[in-house]
């Protein structure tokens, strides 16, 4: 447990990791590369662990220990090698779906696990769309969650039908391998695209890496051309979602914190908090390299849709509930297929801290009020969720006697999130 220590007022200046999300596209593309790549300023966690150590088991070559922030990645060109054993993933959603594909460029059986978790978070579209490329994949279960075995014979190309779009990882894993199938690929996206920036950071890591995808304004078709990807010297943006904690502590605070390394323009959609954080009061202003957010005296509540922005909708929950008024929160029924349930999660502590929430299927509703004056002190359950842990911490800065439970989880993305957290705060 670590208990938080409230703050007058911030005046900050930090930097996050790199951007997870962008790191594990990246080493995707780089391990299917032609050639020899450099990732740099990469995240180093629990989840991009995961990802080399399955890429090391497929027969790539990846170093990231030799130079610091600076990963070197030996491409094969496509060639993926069959494993020894399983492929473990833990609770790595972003890597089972993006390494489900990978293994079925490969030739030979591919067993992809995880942890308890991870074996209740649903893949069957992504195994449904595999299918129409012609690749034999199942459910170890049954219950279209991994387990999952692939006895695969690489990627027939041609169309193929993803029959929804509420997980985006869905989208990026088949777009990721689709330029090594044995026919130019089509993929057609049935139902609502979720989470649409991510899917355009997918493109964009594709053409920086030299694959140009042809994709429909709503992102529901794309054709692909054959090729293979140019190893490239590749810069990971800081992260956005990491960031947010800490743009979250100014607003709450009425402080000033800067990020230094989130750059203006982003790739990655998370910085479309700040346009909200903005609406609720707070100035944002572009610092070098970085983003300023500074505070309002009081907050107020604002009705926003975040189906493109789900991994930040804690963090404005946790603001929410220190705003007058209410928030609402619409659109994000996805939460509840991520590390944990998500939406249900955010409630139960917030209701933990005394703050008026109400819970729908696919939104929350936040009755805030002036400076958070209903709330108080509470042990905060993180479900082994990073982002519960991270967001909730941001809320002991104003409340006295907000302690986090589990506070481990945040090797996830940010292994040493206490330790900067800890000096924003002057702790």
């Amino acid at each position: 447990m670590i208990a938080i220590t409230p703050v007058r007022t911030l005046d900050a200046v930090v930097t996050v990791p790199g951007s997870k999300s962008q790191t594990q596209r990246a080493l995707i593309a780089a391990a299917l590369a032609e050639g020899h790549s450099q990732l740099l300023e990469p995240l180093a966690s629990e989840d991009t662990r995961y990802t080399i150590t399955a890429l090391r088991a497929m027969g790539i070559d990846c170093n990231d220990t030799s130079v610091p922030d600076c990963w070197q990645i030996q491409g094969t060109g496509g060639r993926i090698e069959e494993p020894e054993g399983d492929i473990f993933l833990g609770n790595n959603g972003t890597a089972t779906r993006f390494l489900t594909s990978v293994a079925a460029l490969g030739r030979g059986r591919f067993r992809i696990t995880g942890s308890q978790r991870m074996s209740e978070r649903p893949i069957l579209p992504l195994i449904k769309a595999l299918h129409g490329w012609q690749v034999a994949i199942g459910s170890d279960a049954g219950t279209g969650c991994p387990p999952l075995t692939i006895l695969a014979q690489g990627l027939a190309g041609g169309r193929t039908v993803l029959p929804e779009g509420k997980s985006s990882q869905y989208l990026s894993s088949l777009l990721l391998v689709a330029p090594y199938a044995a026919a130019p690929a089509e993929l057609l996206v049935h139902g609502e695209i979720l989470s649409k920036p991510y899917v355009e950071m997918t493109l964009a890591v594709m053409a920086d890496f030299g694959i140009q995808v042809e994709a429909a304004p709503s992102l529901n078709f794309f054709r692909i051309p054959q090729g293979r990807y140019q190893a490239q010297t590749y810069a990971i943006e800081g992260d956005a979602s990491s960031a947010s904690y800490f743009w979250a502590a100014a607003a709450i605070t009425g402080g000033r914190v800067v990020v230094a390394n989130v750059p203006v323009p982003s790739l990655q959609g998370d910085i479309k908090l700040l346009p909200y954080l903005a609406r609720m009061g707070c100035q944002i202003n572009q610092i070098g390299a970085g983003l300023a957010v500074t505070g309002p005296e009081f907050l107020t509540g604002i009705e926003v849709d975040m189906g493109d922005i789900p991994d930040v909708a804690p963090t404005l929950a946790v603001v929410a509930a220190f705003a007058e008024g209410t928030t609402v929160i619409n659109n994000i029924a996805h939460l509840r297929i991520k590390e944990c349930d998500r939406l249900s999660a955010v409630v139960s502590e917030l209701r933990k801290l005394g703050a008026e929430v109400e819970e729908e299927p696919a939104r929350m509703i936040i009755h805030g009020k002036k400076g958070g004056g209903n709330l108080h002190g509470a042990t905060i359950a993180t479900y082994d969720d990073h982002r519960i842990a991270m967001s909730f911490a941001v809320a002991g800065l104003r409340i006295p006697g907000v302690v986090i439970s589990g506070e481990q989880c945040v090797a996830k993305s940010f292994p040493d999130f206490w330790e900067r957290f800890g000096r924003m705060a002057g702790s």
